[in-house]
């Protein structure tokens, strides 16, 4: 296998390289870059249609793209240890979480992303700045939610980490990026954040 990667602040291959070093899993990286629009090349859409990175490919040819389908298909053939739940109520938790994070805060960053950071302007042919700049407030208030359920647990899922963790960790770590830290007064947040920013996979 290999993964077609991109490095940091990219969030969704390190999602793919943070579940991995979790489970112990060594993949072969070959590096995409971006900004030299390699994944927009003839050779990569092969592997993807999108243009996206990341992709997994197995040792037949065969590609596997979005992070999250990547992941399960990992945790399949590496069931230990299990990063999307075991129980029927802990793998729909995890769900719950992981599309929770990307609808209600990844998609926001997203579109500020998109519209307005400086970084996207030379890329991104038409961008409509009051539509990103109005995906401000749904960022907040999304932090806020997961603020207030990370009260109740040490993890988002639950009381071990999951594959919701990750997912959430790039997602904020991203937002940080583009100039969307967490506030100070989200402590249940902050605390998450740090106990995971201290984890040996998050430097992965």
């Amino acid at each position: 296998m290999i993964l077609y990667d991109t490095p940091s602040p990219a969030p969704n291959p390190r999602r793919v390289r943070m579940f991995a070093a979790e489970k112990g899993i060594v993949l072969p990286l070959q590096s995409v870059s971006l900004m030299a629009r390699e994944h927009k090349s003839a050779q990569h859409l092969a592997r993807n249609p999108l243009g996206q990175t990341p992709v997994l490919e197995l040792d037949d040819g065969t590609t596997i793209s979005e992070s999250v389908a990547i992941c399960r298909y990992l945790e399949a053939i590496y069931p230990d240890v299990p990063l999307f739940g075991t129980s029927a109520l802990e793998i729909a938790q995890v769900e719950m979480w992981i599309r929770r994070t990307e609808f209600t805060l990844g998609g926001p960053v997203r579109n500020y992303w998109v519209n307005v950071h400086p970084f996207t302007a030379q890329v991104v042919p038409e961008r409509f700045e009051d539509f990103g700049n109005a995906n401000v407030p749904h960022i907040m208030a999304a932090m806020a939610f997961f603020d207030a359920a990370l009260a109740h647990s040490t993890f988002i899922a639950g009381e071990r980490i999951s594959m919701a963790d990750i997912v959430l960790l790039s997602t904020i770590d991203f937002a940080a990026f583009i100039g969307f830290a967490i506030p100070e007064n989200l402590t249940n947040l902050r605390r998450w954040h740090a106990d995971m920013s201290a984890r040996p996979s998050a430097r992965a």
